[in-house]
């Protein structure tokens, strides 16, 4: 009898151990933050995320305070993680809370304030805080920084254009800290859209800008962050690594452990080391035709294949309208109506990706050409484009100077739309166009030049924030393309300050794009399809579905920073992380 209690007694002690070990195990799968990960999340030593990063690019930094073309590893959205922006972006692109916890008008409307989470604090210790936001815009609005998106603002906020152009100091411009927890923007009248436009730039820490410079921020010893993650290693053009910050008090703490970047053949790469789980996220642009076909026929692949509308992305041609021969509005015309976009579109940008585009705002985004209306300006009319370029003096092509068409850095098959894009305008015209694929900076330097380096060019464009302030914003006389109408800038300036009469602001925008298309300042040939390819053993509520039943990961919501993890899923292949 004692024997046999001793036996239960035995039984039970080990029953009792090993729900304990069990327990414990389960309590000891938490973050660096104390937070028990979801249950059927991988090991917490497991939770790393790896991209590729492109070897052909120039990169300058991690922060887009400090450049926004050259940002490092600039197509993985592996940047600006160093920081949190005032405000963040839910999976609709409605306006969420960031670094701000509220923000509201002042009662004038003339000015912003954004009101800063209290506890914030960079790694080093110190607090974050408005003085932090004010440094950064004051960095961006300095000429001597040469900021290459420094258009942004531009009558928008107080001061801005008049700081860029060296008339007064960066100091003058209208950001300020009221308090330390205050940040207030005051504008050039009311600007009802302003904090979607604060969405971006995360800020620099003050106190090591003032001490160190911009280079501050990839030196792994000299790093400071305010965001989910901070730098621990970077050898420009190989590694590059982020470790989850312990000190984050922010609206975004990662499951996330650690990411891991190396460098490669991005775009001829990508897709094999998906294939081989060296990586965790392949975006569209760096997936070839083939790779659909491929994607398509492995049913994981097509389940983890999810399409989005991104940043509403158009690709277009564009001119210097104030030199020979695009000058000429008869000229510009011939070539809309030259573009067989739809062809091109089917044959070599395929379905997949994009559909045809005869206006500037893609379908869903505010204001965009939802009847098609517009269509008739731009439409495949190869004897009408004929009649119009004869019309403009040129009768079959003859005399007509012959072109470069330039490039911004694309990649080989991107190339080949504005490949064929020039031989369907040369071969309806009979005038001569060749394509020059310029480095990526050089087209940029060149591009915002004044006058421009830039005759005829190709480049694509998507939202900053979501109204049409900011894509109208492109093609005003004062921002990014050489074409100047001054009843287009007047309905878009009108527009942007109109307050509490949202139907006629809509029209004003619309009637500005009917401007735009029927003067043919630009060429549009396609609005993009978006999507991410993602490992089967990547979960979170990144992937709920938004109100147009896509995944919610997609441009803009970078709140899923916080939410998403590698799951237990992660054993069952041959991965990097065995």
């Amino acid at each position: 009898m004692v024997k046999r209690a001793s036996l239960v007694l035995v039984i039970l002690l080990v029953l009792s151990v090993t729900s304990v070990l069990l327990v414990s195990a389960q309590e000891g799968n938490q973050d660096i933050y104390g937070r028990d990960l979801p249950e059927d999340a991988a090991p917490y030593e497991m939770q790393t995320w790896s991209v590729l990063c492109d070897s052909t690019r120039t990169e300058m930094s991690l922060s887009s305070i400090i450049t926004v073309y050259q940002r490092i590893c600039g197509d993985t959205n592996i940047f600006d993680l160093l920081g949190d922006a005032l405000v963040n972006l839910d999976e609709n692109l409605n306006l969420i809370p960031g670094a701000a916890e509220s923000w509201e008008p002042t009662e004038d409307g003339t000015a912003w304030l954004f009101h800063l989470r209290p506890g914030q604090v960079w790694s080093d210790g110190t607090p974050l805080t408005a003085a932090d936001y004010v440094a950064s815009f004051r960095f961006m609005a300095d000429p001597a920084n040469a900021y290459d998106f420094v258009w942004m603002w531009q009558g928008t906020i107080k001061n801005w254009s008049e700081a860029v152009a060296g008339e007064v100091s960066p100091e003058d411009v209208g950001v300020e800290a009221v308090d330390d927890l205050t940040v207030k923007v005051t504008t050039d009248g009311a600007r009802p859209y302003l904090p979607g436009m604060v969405y971006f730039w995360p800020p620099l820490q003050a106190a090591a800008l003032a001490e160190h410079g911009p280079g501050y921020v990839i030196d792994p010893a000299l790093s400071v962050s305010s965001g989910p993650f901070m730098l621990t290693e970077f050898e420009a053009g190989s590694r590059l690594t982020l470790e989850a910050n312990p000190t984050y008090t922010g609206y975004r703490p990662p499951y996330i452990r650690q990411i891991t970047a190396t460098y490669g053949d991005q775009l001829n790469g990508s897709f094999l080391a998906f294939q081989n789980h060296q990586i965790d996220r392949v975006m569209y642009v760096h997936l070839s035709p083939a790779d659909f076909e491929v994607i398509a026929s492995d049913p994981i692949l097509a389940e983890n294949y999810l399409p989005n509308f991104g940043d509403f992305r158009t690709d277009y041609l564009f001119f210097d309208t104030y030199t020979a021969p695009f000058d000429n509005l008869q000229v510009r015309q011939a070539f809309a109506h030259a573009l067989d976009r739809e062809s091109i579109v089917e044959n070599v940008i395929g379905s997949q990706f994009g559909v045809p585009a005869y206006s500037f705002l893609a379908p869903g985004f505010p204001s965009s050409d939802a009847t098609g209306d517009l269509r008739e300006y731009q439409n495949y009319d190869c004897e009408l484009a004929q009649s119009l370029l004869a019309e403009a003096g040129y009768p079959g092509g003859e005399g007509f100077p012959a072109q470069e068409l330039k490039l911004r850095g694309e990649t080989e098959a991107r190339a080949q739309w504005w490949i064929a894009s020039a031989a369907s305008i040369s071969d309806c015209l009979n005038v001569e166009i060749t394509v020059n694929n310029m480095e990526f900076n050089a087209f940029m330097e060149a591009l915002l030049a004044r006058p421009t380096g830039i005759t005829f060019g190709a480049v694509s464009y998507g939202m900053d924030y979501l109204d049409p302030s900011n894509m109208l914003g492109v093609w005003v006389s004062t921002a990014r393309h050489s074409w100047r109408s001054a009843e287009f800038d007047q309905l878009v300036n009108d527009a942007n300050v109109l307050v509490g009469d949202l139907e006629t602001r809509d029209q004003m925008y619309r009637d500005a794009e009917r401007i735009l298309v029927e003067e043919a300042a630009g060429v549009f040939l396609v609005h993009r399809i978006q999507g991410d390819l993602f490992q089967p053993y990547v979960a979170g509520e990144c992937f709920r579905p938004d109100a147009q039943g896509v995944s919610a990961w997609h441009w803009g919501n970078d709140w899923c920073w916080g939410t998403f993890y590698i799951t237990n899923d992660v054993a069952n292949y041959d991965t990097y992380r065995d």
